[in-house]
């Protein structure tokens, strides 16, 4: 039964909130929350997705909680402070779209969150996609709106789904060490 319902394109509204705050520095962006981060109520908290393991990581650090923890609240809060700490941000390319289970590549119908307070009241001068299809729907959607106005740059990183089993941990690490960087170093000047 349930091989039946992956099968089904479904309409999906993205309800989790961005989390940033004014002194974020780099926005990091998936397509739209999976079936188990929408469950959970926060991004990337399928059990094998190694999005929690790859980020702390580049900042020496490693979360005591696992996506799956009983205490999900507890999860949420470890996670989001963790963000907010390093400067960064995260959300999704995508407000709504029509989609079959997790599947990027099922996608229909795709309409793009508006992030124009995120940039106008943050520090936020890099973007950082997680996987091809959240870069070309940021291209495709809001790369000519808010890369320009806002000065931003926009960069494709490789998706930290465990369908991408062709990049391991050290791999991914090692790509996603820019985060580090631009979250820390970035200067706090900005035309306004």
């Amino acid at each position: 039964m349930s091989d039946k319902k992956e099968n089904i394109r479904e309409t999906i509204l993205h309800e989790i909130e961005p989390v940033w705050n004014e002194e974020s520095r780099v926005l990091i962006l998936g397509t739209m929350p999976s079936p188990a981060s929408r469950n959970a109520g926060f991004f990337y908290m399928h059990p094998q997705n190694r999005f929690w393991k790859v980020v702390p990581e580049i900042f020496g650090e490693a979360l005591k909680i696992p996506n799956n923890a009983s205490d999900r609240l507890a999860a949420i809060a470890e996670r989001r402070d963790f963000l907010l700490r390093h400067n960064l941000a995260l959300w999704d390319v995508l407000a709504s779209c029509d989609i079959q289970g997790a599947a990027d590549s099922s996608i229909k119908n795709a309409k793009p969150n508006d992030f124009t307070e995120l940039f106008e009241k943050s520090k936020i001068r890099h973007v950082f996609c997680t996987g091809k299809t959240s870069f070309n729907l940021w291209k495709k959607f809001c790369a000519a709106q808010y890369e320009e106005s806002f000065g931003l740059t926009c960069e494709c990183l490789p998706s930290t789904s465990p369908a991408n089993a062709a990049w391991s941990m050290e791999r991914l690490v090692a790509k996603y060490q820019k985060i580090c960087y631009h979250s820390r170093y970035d200067s706090d000047i900005r035309n306004k």
